[in-house]
């Protein structure tokens, strides 16, 4: 992947963790962002640091034991990027990762609830069901075990307790998700609140799933 390649990517990286702080997405120091590179490297947000204040020089490049190859001298890649890499050995697909704690998701992770009623044409297209991953401690490699199941059949998964993570084949696609994800959450919670239960019919749901590959959705 050539130079001009990777400062594009960078910068993608920079504008997500930006755009999720001014939603109200990350307090403090929350969240991660990566990418994957050509020659099998990734590149990441650094840990302990506000998303307000990611640039492309604080961006850190890893290999796939989280060893730091290149980056600004006392940054550290976040612990659960152990996370991450779970994501890209089990989706070769993927090349891009978003973590995040988007309120009304958040608040469906914990309390434990999946997204999987199709209420939105958008969501049914783009993400299908959203299951839960069981909590795992901060950092640990529970965390990467616990999301493993889920990555191969979904696109976006609910962490307990935690937040919410979604992949994609680029930075691009990775962030629309997250950003689905966060309105078919609150729009569910607005349904809840009405007492309505609606959804869309099966037959409809099946047609909107055959959108996909028009639309570029693995």
């Amino acid at each position: 992947m050539d130079t001009a390649r990777i400062n594009e990517l960078k910068d993608q990286i920079c504008d997500v963790c930006h755009k999720m702080w001014q939603l109200g997405w990350v307090a403090a120091n929350d969240g991660n962002v990566s990418a994957r590179l050509d020659d099998g490297t990734f590149l990441c947000t650094p840990t302990g640091m506000s998303k307000s204040f990611i640039t492309p020089e604080k961006l850190l490049r890893v290999d796939k034991d989280l060893k730091v190859l290149e980056g600004q001298e006392g940054l550290r890649p976040s612990s659960e990027m152990k996370m991450h890499l779970r994501c890209y050995e089990k989706r070769p697909d993927v090349m891009c990762v978003v973590h995040a704690h988007p309120p009304v998701a958040t608040t469906f992770a914990a309390a434990g609830i999946p997204l999987d009623k199709p209420v939105l044409q958008e969501a049914v297209v783009q993400l299908g069901t959203v299951p839960v991953a069981p909590f795992a401690l901060p950092g640990s490699q529970g965390v990467a075990d616990s999301v493993a199941p889920f990555c191969r059949d979904y696109r976006a998964l609910l962490l307990e307790y935690h937040g919410a993570v979604t992949w994609g084949t680029s930075m691009e696609q990775a962030h629309y998700r997250l950003e689905c994800l966060e309105q078919v959450a609150t729009v569910t919670l607005h349904l809840h609140t009405l007492g309505c239960h609606r959804v869309i019919p099966p037959d409809v749901v099946a047609e909107l799933e055959g959108l996909r590959p028009a639309w570029g959705i693995l």
